[in-house]
């Protein structure tokens, strides 16, 4: 199962995108979209943006990805 968690563009540099996660950075080719600027949020999967998001959309799934994470971490700590 993937994942895909809404990424900050924070760089461009050749058809490669710098993408920013809550600090966490990493590459992803901007191959399959046309247009991306910085300060976009992308979806990233495989190692390519596949698709744009709007930056209300994203805030708010990384918002509910957060929330789930912290309930993962109490029932583990309830164990």
């Amino acid at each position: 199962m993937c994942l895909a968690i809404p990424s900050r563009v924070v760089e461009i540099n050749a058809g490669m995108a710098t993408i920013d996660v809550d600090g966490v950075k990493r590459e992803a080719s901007l191959l399959l979209l046309e247009d991306v600027k910085i300060g976009e949020y992308v979806i990233v999967h495989a190692g390519f943006a596949i698709h744009k998001i709007d930056e209300k959309d994203a805030l708010e799934s990384l918002q509910c990805l957060k929330k789930a994470a912290a309930l993962v971490d109490q029932k583990e700590e309830d164990q």
